[in-house]
Order: structure tokens, then sequence, then C-alpha cells
């Protein structure tokens, strides 16, 4: 992934960037003083780097978080939880399959960002996009698709 530009947030836009991520959130506390730029790419997927890192990514106008930045700011909401047998699959950037889904946030809907962490450690593996609604990730089928996980351009560094 290039960067095309990259500029430092203004405090409204970060306000904003804050609040849509807060309600996710336990301790937003890490974020209070943080230093936020905005890093557009030449693949219409938007960086935000927290003090360096790129902890958020804007997807349809929309920030969420990327792999690391779930791993440090730990999200308590929006969760799928895969168990290990899912996990080589996800960590290669597989989409989700119903069958390997442990347990799902009840609040997901159909369309919803989603951080998906393995069972035994709650370790974030990949962040996807709900195909459907947190009810129905039982049975048989796709429940997410797969957007950014670790390993790829995203977790590897910008250039």
């Amino acid at each position: 992934m290039k960067i095309k530009s990259r500029h430092h947030l203004k405090g409204s836009e970060a306000k904003r960037i804050f609040a849509s991520i807060e309600p996710l959130l336990e301790d937003v506390s890490t974020l209070r003083d943080a230093h936020l730029e905005r890093a557009v790419s030449d693949e219409g997927m938007d960086l935000i780097f927290v003090n360096g890192k790129p902890f958020l990514m804007v997807l349809d106008s929309q920030p969420f978080f990327t792999v690391l930045g779930a791993m440090e700011l730990r999200p308590k909401k929006r969760l799928v939880v895969v168990d290990s047998g899912a996990i080589r699959f996800v960590a290669n950037g597989a989409d989700i399959m119903n069958p390997g889904i442990v347990t799902a946030d009840p609040e997901i809907k159909e369309g919803d960002l989603v951080v998906i962490t393995e069972e035994k450690h709650g370790k974030p593996l990949a962040i996807g996009r709900a195909l459907i609604p947190a009810d129905q990730m039982k049975g048989e089928g796709k429940a997410v698709k797969s957007l950014h996980h670790v390993g790829d351009q995203i977790w590897k560094g910008v250039e």
C-alpha cells in the first residue's frame, strides 16, 4: 500500500473519530492525548496513525480498528471469536465461515465492521465486514468478509 499524502488531523476531526470508536472501547484514555495523522492511500483506504502507528482505517467514511489498533486498544464490542481450527485460515486472509465461529457480539448487524479474535487468548487476527447478523452466525455458510489480516500490507507497514 502506497501513501499519497499524510497530514495532521484537526481537533474537530480527531474528536469525531474518537466519538465513533469510543462506544466500542472500555478504556479510551490511551487516545486522549494522542497525536493523530491521516494517511491517504492509493487504494482508497485511508489510515489513521495514532502516535505514529496505524491503529485505525477508514472504510466508507467509517473509522475502524486495524489489527494492530485492535491489539493495542482492545475493543470490547463487535468481536467475532473463532476456534483454533480457523486461526490458520483467518491469518492468511480467508473469509470467516460460520462453522469456525465460537461466539459473536449479539449487537453485530449485517454490514458492520468487526474484529476477528481467536478463542484461547483473545488476540485479534483480522478485521472484516459482517455478511449476516450475529444471531445467524451458526451452522453453514460465510459470515464475515475479511478486509485486513495479520501479515497483509497494512500489518507489515506502509510505504
